[in-house]
């Protein structure tokens, strides 16, 4: 019922035999196929030599290239012909995989434990050399950053 609306949308993008999109899959193989999707075929001005966009995360990149001469001969067995010249691969987030798109969130907060009184003590002698108490606070908060990092070394050893 809809093959022609997904011809139509898939030619948009330059794919003009919709296999490729439909039977992903079964071309690429799962593996790979769970770590790209084709975005877009461009063709050269001649008309042979196409270029096939992938879509792939940042960590997978490197794994998904390594494959890519068997990924090309693959697809061009899908095409009947040497379709496919060179395959490029564009990298983003897992998350907004479809669209290409990343999506950008805070980092989760650690749990901020109470500075211990020692290095509390240390942060109000640092401060107390300071006039300006915005400076003296800042210095402060770097006094007892710098402590609390020192403190997570030294346990970890």
């Amino acid at each position: 019922m809809l093959a022609k609306q997904v011809q139509k949308a898939a030619e948009g993008r330059g794919f003009a035999v919709t296999r490729l999109l439909t039977h992903w899959p079964e071309i690429a193989g799962e593996q790979l196929a769970r770590q790209t999707r084709p975005v877009r075929i461009s063709y050269g001005r001649g008309g042979l030599g196409a270029t096939l966009i992938l879509l792939t995360t940042g960590p997978a990149a490197p794994m998904v290239e390594m494959q890519l001469p068997h990924l090309r001969e693959r697809i061009n067995a899908c095409y009947g012909y040497n379709a496919i010249q060179k395959i490029s691969l564009t990298q983003t987030a897992a998350s907004g995989f479809a669209e290409g798109q990343a999506q950008f969130t805070l980092a989760a907060r650690r749990e901020m434990r109470p500075p211990d009184p020692e290095a509390l003590a240390e942060a109000r002698q640092v401060a107390g050399q300071f006039e300006d108490p915005q400076l003296a606070e800042a210095m402060a908060r770097l006094t007892l950053n710098i402590s609390s990092r020192t403190n997570r070394k030294d346990s970890s050893c």
